[in-house]
């Protein structure tokens, strides 16, 4: 087929890349293909004839889970440890569920803007110690690539916006979050892994294309998102209503029908 280049079959035979056509596919530039492989993210390319690189279907899907991590606003050092976490020898179809994952679970984008742009969306001038705190809050990161810029999260932003007038200190707003993200990320880990085991199990002996296979999973996934965060939020108002009662010497109220 013109421009797939020597060794590309797509009949599901050996396909294999060159750096200018793996980087291609991916829609990045050789010069960043180079940079993740200096930085440990991609393995090495196996060495062909006149020893010409050669990357395969591994090296893509790897790269468009990096880049799909990239644009979801996390850094590179955070990147990289994410891929450190990644099971070892990994196939193509494994890193298209973890692509699947992130694309269909992780939060909106961060956006990008200066502190006079911060302050604009905030609706309010901004001292040094309410950036600090709505940092806390995780509504907003400081770019580690653009100095005097942030990635701030939208909705994250409005609600710390509204809570730093109320008199709580950083401290407490940052145990507070290391509470949530402790015990989110185990409900996150459990209903992960019950979504592999019925969901993406299925998916692993399909002959599909790991680009079709990220994509019928993320149609698979993506209408979960709501249902869950909805449950989540339920649940945590239940708990918190039930401690709040047991605080205040309460009994509880009848179980709803």
């Amino acid at each position: 087929m013109a421009g797939r280049g020597a060794g590309a079959d797509e009949d599901g035979g050996r396909r294999t890349f060159t750096v200018d056509e793996l980087a291609a596919r991916a829609g990045v530039s050789v010069r960043t293909v180079r940079f993740y492989s200096t930085r440990g993210l991609l393995p090495p390319p196996e060495l062909g004839p006149r020893r010409v690189g050669r990357y395969g279907p591994g090296h893509l899907s790897r790269l468009a889970l990096i880049e799909e991590l990239r644009g979801q606003g996390m850094t590179l050092a955070a990147i990289e440890r994410y891929v450190d976490r990644l099971p070892a020898g990994l196939d193509a179809h494994g890193l298209a569920i973890h692509r699947a994952l992130v694309s269909s679970w992780a939060p909106g984008k961060a956006e990008r803007a200066t502190r006079g742009e911060l302050e604009r969306r905030a609706g309010r001038a901004l001292a040094d110690d309410d950036v600090e705190r709505l940092t806390a809050m995780g509504a907003l990161t400081v770019a580690s690539d653009a100095p005097g810029e942030f990635l701030v999260d939208p909705g994250l932003l409005r609600l710390g916006v509204e809570l730093l007038d109320v008199p709580i200190a950083r401290e407490t707003i940052l145990a507070a979050r290391a509470v949530l993200l402790e015990h989110t990320r185990a409900a996150a880990h459990e209903l992960t892994r019950l979504f592999r085991d019925d969901v993406w199990e299925p998916y692993r002996d399909d002959d599909e294309d790991a680009d079709d296979r990220a994509a019928a999973l993320r149609s698979l996934s993506e209408p979960l998102r709501p249902v869950v965060l909805q449950a989540l939020v339920t649940a945590f108002q239940r708990s918190l209503t039930a401690e709040l009662r047991d605080l205040a010497g309460e009994a509880d109220p009848p179980p709803a029908p």
